[in-house]
């Protein structure tokens, strides 16, 4: 809780009410001091998000454990026990990528271990013939045909040969991309550009969930806005999800090579995954209040549906980052 200095004045400096106590009736505002330490922004920005303790606990054990009974108990008004839909997603996410950022990219790590391995075998092997060596050195690129050699075969090639407007145009693209980064780079800048920009894939994928939600269920009885809270805490599972495994595999990697530790963080993987993926059916079928088998089968038309459709966005995703690497 706040433990700011409360002020001598006992007008509110927001709406000029007399403040007899801690808070303004009339608006809310607390009575303190409003010069504050960077200490007190900084506890202040997460007592904001948590909304106190008790919420803050009692929304991600019921998160985790009590699929659907955030989105069952929000919708009926009981709001001031837990953490809001949105400040809740927005914790999370901000939480889980903040770590990601802070931990090296462990595909980035296997990558220079592949490589130290190849050109140490290779040394051994061959220590004569160094373009073999150099043939797998981080400066070598992708072998693609030069866009003069493609713009020859567009004029005089045949038909049959010739690229589409469009294939023309990410060719194009991935010659410029090849010619300025090795293999390694493009890699590297890839991992690191897709971690970046996932809140935002996230952002823009909620919305169709909550809309498929929306054409499988009655819209006398349920409102968009229904589906986007209970999008809002799947969602935020899935990210709570992530965390923890992404929490886990850090430290169990500090404990690499100990049989029981490995054996232990593996079992604890397997057992989020199957329950990442087997959350949305009781989530489902206790939300919307339907029989089992309807939930069941509504379940997996929909998990079928985001699933192409997340495919689809990726898809795009993906063209869009590699043709702006740089």
């Amino acid at each position: 809780m706040s433990h700011n200095k409360i002020r001598e004045d006992k007008t509110c400096l927001n709406c000029r009410h007399v403040v007899e106590q801690k808070f303004c009736p009339n608006c809310g505002q607390e009575n303190s001091d409003t010069r504050k330490t960077f200490h007190h922004l900084f506890v202040h920005f997460f007592e904001d998000l948590t909304h106190y303790e008790n919420a803050f606990w009692k929304t991600i054990k019921n998160l985790l454990v009590k699929p659907s009974t955030l989105t069952k108990e929000y919708l009926s008004g009981k709001r001031l026990s837990y953490l809001a839909p949105v400040r809740l997603y927005i914790f999370i996410s901000f939480i889980t990528f903040l770590l990601i950022a802070m931990f090296p990219n462990k595909v980035s790590e296997e990558i220079n271990k592949s490589e130290n391995q190849f050109v140490s075998q290779t040394s051994k092997k061959d220590k004569k013939d160094k373009k073999v060596v150099q043939t797998f050195d981080s400066k070598s690129h992708f072998e693609l045909k030069s866009m003069r050699e493609i713009d020859s075969i567009q004029k005089y090639g045949k038909e049959d040969e010739k690229l589409s407007d469009f294939s023309y145009w990410i060719y194009e693209k991935a010659v410029h991309v090849t010619e300025k980064n090795t293999k390694k780079e493009i890699i590297e800048k890839f991992i690191e550009s897709f971690i970046h920009n996932i809140p935002k894939i996230l952002f823009i994928i909620m919305p169709f969930f909550a809309f498929f939600l929306w054409i499988f269920h009655s819209k006398k009885r349920w409102y968009y806005f229904d589906h986007g809270i209970f999008t809002l805490h799947y969602f935020s599972f899935l990210l709570l999800i992530f965390l923890i495994l992404f929490i886990i595999n850090k430290i169990g990697s500090i404990f690499e090579g100990n049989g029981p530790i490995t054996a232990i963080v593996n079992l604890i993987n397997f057992v989020g995954i199957i329950w990442m993926c087997y959350y949305f059916y009781p989530a489902h079928h206790r939300f919307y209040g339907e029989s089992r088998f309807v939930s069941f089968v509504k379940s997996v038309f929909l998990f079928i549906i985001n699933s192409f459709f997340i495919l689809f966005l990726l898809t795009f995703y993906v063209l869009y980052i590699f043709i702006n690497l740089h």
